[in-house]
């Protein structure tokens, strides 16, 4: 689970703005930065040091990622349409896939056990050597990976409220929208379109 919450993370750093537009989380190498501490739990082990600060190829690096892992949801939640914030300009899903194949190649890994004294072993990739620079991406292209190869991907949405650009999981049958307030929006809009005089 921890993959598809990395994987959804990554592609919600866009979002609405609360002002009719769109937001970056990810518009400086310090967004980034605030972004990767807050999720160090999701993140594992990644070899990244505890003084870590995003640079401009770190934040180019994922970004170029977030492109391909949106242009994927985009393809996953296919027939439906994709979220609107960037329909106009997704990449091509080969061209996704080798961005997210090349980042998830970057940094080699191999298996590790870890068995802590009082708890049960644990089984883990690592990776293979200390790669700071090209881990961040390697990490966030398998979580991307993981999750659209399982079974979380056929819960994919697109949320479709007025203003909101994000994806979510479906979590029951008559969910349509990513939050209650989505809901809300999509609601009184539909009353206003309803009501409204010619």
């Amino acid at each position: 689970m921890s993959g598809t919450r990395l994987a959804l993370d990554l592609a919600l750093t866009v979002r609405h703005d609360g002002r009719g537009g769109v937001a970056d989380d990810l518009d400086t190498p310090v967004g980034l930065t605030a972004w990767v501490r807050d999720r160090t739990d999701l993140l594992g082990r990644l070899p990244l040091p505890g003084d870590w600060t995003a640079g401009d190829a770190d934040l180019d690096a994922v970004r170029a990622l977030r492109g391909a892992v949106r242009a994927l949801f985009a393809h996953a939640v296919r027939p439906g349409a994709p979220s609107p914030a960037d329909a106009d300009r997704l990449i091509p899903v080969e061209e996704a896939l080798a961005r997210l194949n090349a980042a998830a190649a970057a940094v080699p890994v191999v298996p590790r056990l870890d068995w802590p004294p009082d708890g049960e072993p644990l089984a883990r990739h690592r990776p293979a050597a200390a790669a700071a620079g090209p881990a961040l991406p390697a990490a966030l292209a398998r979580a991307a990976i993981a999750f659209l190869a399982g079974p979380d991907r056929a819960a994919l949405r697109a949320c479709h409220a007025p203003r909101c650009v994000r994806y979510f999981l479906k979590e029951h049958p008559r969910q349509e929208w990513c939050k209650p307030s989505c809901g809300n929006r999509a609601r009184v809009a539909r009353h206003h379109e309803r009501h409204r005089t010619p």
